[in-house]
């Protein structure tokens, strides 16, 4: 029994149990919580339940949780149900519930904690969206990580979701980038805000080499045609980058594309028509803060040029357009502001503004040696993903990027993340995953055929009734909690719980391989107990390898 099974067991034992008495349905929550007691003497799970929704019910907590302890300890698969407290549910599941889920794990094999939460859902994720001004920097790389393993999770629910790239390619940073790569071709000084780099200087080069003559043109065509190779050579420098990071997009639409092909423009007059766009010294303004903005936004200026916003506004209809129910953007740091803007400009366009959903990510520093890694070798002035990979390597990077709550800064310690220690956290789970591959070798060279994990099946017979060591207990509802931690990592948006629970099982699955053995040794023949044991441990491996595949990091079989 998972603890999805618990909670929709509880909730349709509380369901039954108030219809019965005449008392409020409606109070209870659509999932019920359940948790893992800190004494394990206290029963396998535990739930508040009562203590929620009794007073909203029209009872007391502790006559409601008597009322789910008779339910609830009478159901297949539970041992005892108990109250504690001013209303605590305490619940023991029979050894055959328990162990029934290895079975179960090797059973589904891959698709082990996947759920059908968001099926019917399409949507749109938009991450990274760095401009093509220069490298993927530490922010973009954190989004490339967090959003890359936050479309898994979001699929292992069922949903449709398109990965996709907006690439800033319209405006005046565009204009600086072009400047710079001119002044770097012609020797001259980097121009006021503009870019600077080796890169900037291997780029500019490319350019000359592919156009011989650029230098003689014209300075506005010598400028256009910097910036036209540029950002081309730039964009696929990004692309690659992203690609062998493990971050592959399905769609990358261009900003500049939304102002060419008109759509600006007809976004613009459909406002106007609406009236919820007017005019206010000689400049188009969007009535934001009648949908909750904290100030009105222009979206023409009064030189007539548009502002920012105008691209965002008709990337919102350009979105929904295509069919997609949700929305979420990934921005960085420096984005809070866009959460009412974008918010507002949906509402103002005619759509829903729940479907469109904003995340900001906090800032990410490197340090080594103690002190903080402060200038790229590439890039000059900031830290890039491509500096990242090389310092620790594409899955320590990953991992160690998708982790943390976004919502917090990090620091990531780079003589820490290439450690081969229990301190290094990418490392810790990666070689249990490795550790449990050995063990499966190992057991098929000694007939154990139950090691398979692959094979989709738990071969009979096992008697996984005889797994009653207390760290058995340990791992066995560990990886009962998987489909739970998935299906809220998908509905909170917060991928970093699957990489924390795999620290979880691995830390659980050390513990226990201390203590339980679990191969014969020596000339000793194996008995019930090994092929338990070794379905324990192939079930284990199962769960390590699903999770570390959501967080988009290997599963190593050796180390």
């Amino acid at each position: 029994m998972t603890e999805d099974d618990l909670s929709q067991l509880l909730h349709a034992s509380a369901t039954a149990v108030l219809r019965d008495r005449g008392l409020d349905v409606s109070v209870l929550p659509d999932r019920v919580t359940v948790e893992r007691p800190r004494n394990p003497e206290h029963g396998d799970y535990a739930t508040n339940l009562a203590m929620q929704v009794a007073k909203k019910a029209g009872t007391n907590p502790r006559e409601l949780a008597g009322w789910l302890a008779e339910t609830v300890g009478a159901a297949d698969g539970v041992s005892e149900a108990t109250v504690a407290g001013p209303g605590f549910l305490n619940i023991r599941l029979t050894a055959d519930a328990q162990n029934e889920l290895i079975a179960t794990v090797l059973d589904q094999g891959h698709a082990f904690g996947r759920g059908d939460s968001l099926t019917g859902e399409r949507i749109n994720l938009e991450f990274v969206s760095a401009n093509p001004t220069g490298p993927v920097h530490l922010g973009g790389a954190r989004w490339a990580a967090v959003g890359d393993s936050l479309g898994r999770v979001l699929e292992a629910q069922g949903a449709a979701v398109t990965r996709e790239y907006y690439f800033n390619d319209h405006g005046a940073q565009i204009d600086r980038y072009a400047r710079s790569l001119e002044a770097a071709a012609l020797g001259t000084p980097t121009p006021e805000n503009g870019y600077a780099g080796d890169y900037i200087d291997d780029i500019a080069a490319k350019v000359v080499a592919c156009h011989p003559g650029i230098l003689e043109l014209p300075e506005e065509k010598r400028v256009e045609a910097f910036r036209a190779d540029g950002v081309e050579l730039m964009f696929a420098h990004i692309k690659r980058t992203l690609h062998e990071f493990g971050s592959d997009f399905d769609v990358f639409t261009h900003e500049d594309e939304m102002h060419t092909d008109g759509l600006v423009d007809r976004c613009v007059a459909q406002l106007k028509e609406s009236g919820n766009l007017y005019e206010a010294d000689g400049a188009w303004w969007l009535k934001s803060t009648d949908y909750g903005d904290d100030k009105d936004r222009v979206v023409i200026k009064s030189d007539g040029n548009t502002a920012y916003i105008a691209g965002d506004i008709a990337y919102i209809k350009h979105k929904f357009d295509r069919g997609f129910t949700l929305a979420i953007y990934m921005l960085g740091a420096d984005h809070h502001g866009y959460i009412g803007r974008l918010r507002a400009a949906a509402a103002a366009l005619g759509y829903d503004p729940e479907r469109i959903e904003v995340l900001i990510g906090q800032l990410v520093n490197l340090v080594s040696g103690g002190q903080k890694v402060r200038m790229s070798k590439r890039a000059g002035t900031v830290i890039t993903l491509d500096d990242l990979v090389d310092a620790v390597g594409v899955d320590a990077a990953r991992y160690s990027l998708v982790r943390s709550s976004v919502d917090t800064s990090i620091d990531l310690d780079l003589d820490l993340l290439t450690q081969a220690s229990n301190e290094n956290p990418v490392y810790y789970v990666q070689y249990a995953h490795a550790r449990l591959s050995a063990i499966a070798r190992s057991a098929l060279e000694l007939g154990l055929a139950s090691a398979d994990a692959d094979s989709g099946t738990a071969p009979p017979p096992l008697n996984l009734g005889l797994l009653d060591h207390p760290r058995e207990g340990d791992l066995v509802r560990t990886l009962g909690e998987f489909p739970a931690v998935v299906a809220a990592a998908a509905s909170l948006r917060e991928p970093h719980r699957v990489a924390r629970y795999l620290e979880e099982l691995a830390g659980t699955y050390h513990r226990f391989y201390g203590e339980c053995r679990v191969l014969p040794m020596g000339d000793e023949r194996p008995t019930d107990l090994h092929h338990a044991r070794v379905a324990l441990c192939a079930a284990t491996r199962q769960v390590l390898a699903n999770g570390l595949a959501l967080v988009g990091v290997s599963a190593p079989e050796r180390m």
